[in-house]
């Protein structure tokens, strides 16, 4: 019953603020209810939309770029398209730059975030997507290492299951698509707490986002989260952090991280980004109904 109402409240919002930035935290549901993909497809337009599908960050981007086109395809959009990119000068001119400029939603699948930003970075192609973005003409989705890349400050790799520490992540420059966001996914099922706040250290002005898997937050158009999904989006808030030894310390050495602000949001709840503040939802009504 959540999964449908979802839907439901999905289709029926108005055409205007339909237009988002989701950022899925990876393995997504592809095969049930796909309600994640569904959303990302009803955002794009539905049965009117036109979906680009960049699998420019896995190693197999056919077999990738081919699986999410059924998917689209399947859940009812108008046209989809696969945009293999596999060297920048494609991000120049021709066919795939057309396709930009009409096409009512772009997804950024997974596999490794750095091939993916050395593809995109700084080429009109990007350009043009992020403008697209910024006007609310089009909607974007990134699963795994397209989720990775959607902050100015990209977590490129790094370790899992330690205390925090600057050794434990490997950071880069992402996209900018968010640029106030540092995001890790596959977040608690990997148990990477400790990258994320390792990563925050670093960057206490950014904020911190851990998606788990088959997990979405909804970037909306009026400084809003919206949280979709199985699992849990875990936001760091590091703006009022009092002390960290960060500096003092050698990179393996653990890290001292005082007054954060840690919130843990599930299906239903949001988050206000312009006042820092947690939006409750409906978990626990639905939850007593299931």
């Amino acid at each position: 019953m959540l999964q449908l109402e979802t839907r439901n409240q999905e289709e029926n919002m108005p055409q205007g603020t339909l237009t988002a930035i989701l950022v899925i935290g990876g393995a997504e549901d592809k095969v049930h209810g796909r309600e994640i993909l569904n959303a990302f497809c009803v955002r794009s337009g539905g049965n009117e939309a036109k979906i680009g599908i960049i699998p420019s960050a896995s190693r197999e981007p056919t077999i990738i770029g081919d699986r999410y086109e059924r998917i689209f395809q399947d859940l009812g959009a108008k046209e989809v398209k696969v945009l293999d990119i596999r060297d920048r000068a494609q991000c120049e001119v021709g066919d795939f730059q057309a396709y930009i400029e009409q096409c009512t939603g772009v997804f950024l699948t997974g596999g490794d975030q750095l091939r993916l930003c050395g593809l995109l970075a700084d080429t009109p192609l990007m350009d043009r997507i992020r403008q697209r973005v910024q006007l609310g003409e089009i909607s974007l989705a990134g699963t795994s290492a397209g989720a990775a890349i959607m902050g100015y400050q990209m977590i490129a790799g790094g370790a899992s299951g330690e205390s925090p520490n600057r050794a434990l992540v490997e950071l880069a420059m992402g996209l900018g698509i968010i640029p106030e966001v540092i995001v890790d996914q596959h977040f608690h099922n990997r148990n990477r707490m400790a990258r994320l706040l390792s990563a925050i250290t670093s960057h206490p002005e950014l904020l911190g986002i851990g998606i788990d898997e088959d997990t979405c937050a909804i970037f909306e158009r009026n400084g809003t989260i919206k949280i979709m999904g199985k699992g849990t989006v875990t936001i760091v808030n590091a703006q009022e952090m009092s002390y960290t030894n960060q500096a003092a310390v050698e990179a393996s050495a653990p890290l001292s991280l005082h007054n954060l602000r840690v919130h843990v949001l599930c299906h239903g709840d949001g988050y206000n980004l312009k006042e820092h503040q947690p939006i409750s939802g409906n978990c626990d009504q639905e939850a007593k109904s299931e």
